[in-house]
Order: structure tokens, then C-alpha cells, then sequence
């Protein structure tokens, strides 16, 4: 099978049946999102959507979390993962963004990477999610799924999948096939054992074709 048939079979497979496919973090407008995701890195969304509520009635906007400490943010994020990290990736980005940016989260992906906390995954789902641009956020569950079905040949790092999904993805398509992926991963094309009995991709996975030889 070529390339172009896999991409075009996946992708349409997509768009007929996971016609709404977007990201599972809580958030009401950028400066939230942002925060879930700097908190989402190593750590579920689920539990990450059970520590936001406080963080942001506390923290309503980027001026108030730059006034406060790590120490105290800590308090509020204790149960994610690498907590003092993230404590301190937070109340440096929240300073940042009040002295470069006015307070606004910056749409440019090199901008965004600035900011403490925030790499070129998060810096990704941000130009994603809250501004639609074309970019491909490549998690633990991109980087699986795309080289389990064969949109990448054996990539080796999340930016070599992310430069191959970018340039055979309509970009148009780029925003949502970014959470089609990663939910396709979450659920169905799980790390241990993929759930393929259950997988509308069959027709045109690499894995599951080579398995049935």
C-alpha cells in the first residue's frame, strides 16, 4: 500500500466517524488551557481536571498567579506529577507572560517556547487548540499510533513524527487529525495490547496487517 492511500484512508476514516474529536483538559480560554497542559505533561488529563477548578478560581488570570509563589501554587498541584517543578514552571510562565506578552498567550510557536514550562509539544497544542494553526503536537500516544499504523516509518523522535504527519496531512486537517491520534491512541490503540478487534483503521494498519500474514 502506498503512503498516500494509508494517509487518505485514515484520515477519511476519521472524518466519517469521529466527526468531533478535541481535547479532554477543561478550560475556559487560553491562560487556562495553558496551565492544564504545562500540568498535563506526565500526568492524565483526569487528574489534571480535578486540581484546575480551585487553580483557576484562585488564579483567575496571569497577573494574579505572577503575584503569588510556587510555594503556594504547590499546595494547589501536589497530587500531578513532578509538582515543584510545575509549581515553578507556573508562576515563571504567569511572570512572563505579564512582562513580554501583556498578559495574552502568545499564538507563535517559537514565542510560546519561551515561556517556562511550555516545550514544542505544549507550545503545539496551545497554536492547535486556541488559535486552529497547523501544528502537530506529537505525545507518548501520536508517536505510538502513526508508527504502529504506518503514517511514519520507524521515527525515532517526536519532531521526526511530527515533520512526517505535518507534510502528508492536509492542513486544514492538521488541528483536529492532531486529537483524532491522540484519542485513537488513549483508547482504542492502546500501548500493551491494541484493542484492533474494536479498530475501524484495520484496512489500512501496517501492525494489524502485518500480524494477520
Amino acid at each position: 500500500m502506498k503512503k498516500e492511500e494509508r494517509y487518505k484512508g485514515v484520515l477519511d476514516w476519521f472524518e466519517a466517524n469521529v466527526p468531533v474529536a478535541e481535547t479532554e483538559l477543561h478550560y475556559d480560554d487560553p491562560y487556562q488551557l495553558l496551565i492544564a497542559v504545562i500540568l498535563s505533561a506526565q500526568c492524565t488529563d483526569k487528574r489534571v481536571n480535578m486540581i484546575t477548578p480551585a487553580l483557576f478560581r484562585d488564579f483567575p488570570t496571569a497577573e494574579v498567579l505572577a503575584a503569588s509563589t510556587p510555594e503556594v501554587v504547590f499546595e494547589y498541584i501536589r497530587s500531578v506529577s513532578y509538582p515543584n517543578n510545575k509549581s515553578k514552571h507556573l508562576v515563571g510562565m504567569a511572570k512572563m507572560l505579564m512582562a513580554d506578552f501583556g498578559g495574552t498567550v502568545p499564538s507563535d510557536i517559537d514565542e510560546l517556547q519561551k515561556l517556562p514550562g511550555v516545550g514544542r509539544k505544549t507550545a503545539n497544542v496551545i497554536a492547535s487548540v486556541v488559535y486552529n494553526k497547523p501544528a502537530m503536537a506529537v505525545d507518548t500516544h501520536v508517536f505510538r499510533v502513526a508508527n504502529r499504523i504506518g503514517l511514519t516509518n520507524n521515527s525515532k523522535t517526536p519532531l521526526e513524527t511530527e515533520k512526517e504527519l505535518v507534510k502528508n496531512i492536509p492542513e486544514k486537517q492538521i488541528p483536529i487529525a492532531h486529537h483524532w491520534l491522540i484519542l485513537h491512541g488513549r483508547y482504542v490503540c492502546v500501548a500493551r495490547k491494541p484493542k484492533c478487534e474494536e479498530c475501524g483503521l484495520k484496512p489500512w494498519c501496517k501492525y494489524f496487517l502485518k500480524a494477520k500474514i
